[in-house]
């Protein structure tokens, strides 16, 4: 592969953030040229992002509104002593019209099939040995382990299948945990594309980050027997390993970094407890392309000021993933979430987009504990509350 040179941006990952990076640079800033490198065989992989209405604002729907793939105008969660309707818009991307968009607006300025050995603030090193330099470079691989952070994960399988007959399900469930625990806090997510069409994912809230796929679909096959469904086929599969946040030190995390800016996953940037990562990539495909300048430190500042500000306002969230995991015994931790959807659906839907009022992080812990009340108090003593309720 031959060297490129004068590359104003190279983005290192074709996946979320970093192809919404390259869409709102190639509206805003077109004088710029953009290079995406990509180790798999298409950007977008093989996945379905959500997210809930209020999570962005009328401009982001306004330019998000050419990738949603599916819309819904209510959902829905299911818990062993709680049945609610949250009311509220909820949307869907599919990486197969994520993919054809970007391939359209970027065109040959995305190469796939080429992972990369090395980065630097302003060079990238593909495998094959060929260097890309650039104005600056953004490093938007996803998830890596760092010793800087402490986290869950929230694992999933799913499944998207033709059913033989309508499966009567009108509108997503973003949590039906009436089914088994195991391995953690579990429940099965429900997407209905179409009449007889859905897509089922087993997810579990768990310690460690493996994901047995066999046991996964097979417990998709007795959720659709509990529910008499008959599959006609399995169109497609996708997984994945989502970091849920406990703790860390966000500056150390960003010091190793070694100034060269990041996106997404690879940036901390998602919601620390459901996971969710398209809002945050949103907003920071706003900033990046709103900027004046798009040097090597002034990406590497922005992307580091933003995420470590967003990471320092969402203390109370990562406190909240502690009683989950540590206050109970694991096969109760269904009941911290049955505990949290007694709230109204305005203050569930602040929680969902990250902006929760300190009255509504004093309604959540309100009330009877859903944990043992000596395991809690010893929880949050252990890892303090100073500040997490401002």
């Amino acid at each position: 592969m031959a060297a490129i040179d004068g590359v104003d941006i190279a983005l290192v990952g074709g996946g979320l953030a970093n192809g919404l990076i390259a869409w709102r640079l190639k509206e805003l800033r077109p004088d710029l040229r953009v290079a995406m490198f990509e180790a798999g065989p298409a950007v977008g992989g093989n996945h379905t992002w959500s997210f809930h209405e209020g999570d962005l604002t009328p401009a982001e729907h306004g330019w998000m509104k050419p990738f949603v793939t599916y819309a819904w105008q209510d959902n829905e969660v299911r818990f062993p002593n709680r049945r609610k309707s949250l009311g509220t818009g909820y949307r869907s991307v599919a990486s197969e019209r994520f993919r054809e968009l970007l391939e359209e607006r970027l065109g040959g300025s995305i190469r796939c099939n080429a992972p990369v050995r090395a980065v630097t603030p302003r060079s990238v090193v593909l495998e094959d040995g060929s260097t890309v330099t650039a104005g600056a470079v953004v490093d938007g691989r996803g998830h890596a382990p760092s010793r800087h952070m402490r986290l869950g994960f929230q694992k999933f399988l799913g499944q998207e299948i033709e059913m033989r007959a309508p499966h009567g399900v009108d509108r997503p469930v973003i949590m039906d945990a009436t089914v088994p625990q195991a391995d953690g806090y579990r429940f099965v997510y429900l997407l209905p594309l179409t009449d007889t069409r859905l897509l089922i994912e087993d997810t579990y809230y768990a310690d460690g980050a493996e994901l047995d796929r066999a046991r996964l679909a097979a417990s998709i096959g007795d959720y659709m027997a509990a529910h008499d469904w008959q599959p006609a086929g399995i169109l497609r599969e996708e997984e994945g390993i989502l970091p849920i946040a406990i703790d860390g030190d966000i500056e150390a995390f960003w010091n190793d970094k070694a100034g060269v800016a990041a996106s997404g996953l690879a940036a901390g940037l998602f919601h620390p407890t459901t996971g969710y990562s398209l809002p945050d990539a949103v907003k920071l495909a706003d900033r990046i392309a709103g900027l004046p300048e798009h040097t090597a430190d002034g990406l590497y500042a922005e992307t580091r000021r933003h995420s470590v500000d967003t990471w320092k306002a969402r203390g109370f969230f990562r406190m909240l993933n502690r009683l989950l995991y540590f206050a109970g015994d694991a096969s109760q931790r269904y009941r911290i979430l049955e505990h949290f959807y007694r709230l109204d659906a305005p203050l569930v839907a602040r929680f969902y987009a990250a902006r929760l009022r300190t009255r509504d992080k004093l309604r959540i812990l309100t009330g009877k504990p859903p944990v043992p009340f000596g395991n809690a108090i010893r929880v949050l003593a252990r890892h303090g509350l100073t500040g997490e309720l401002a």
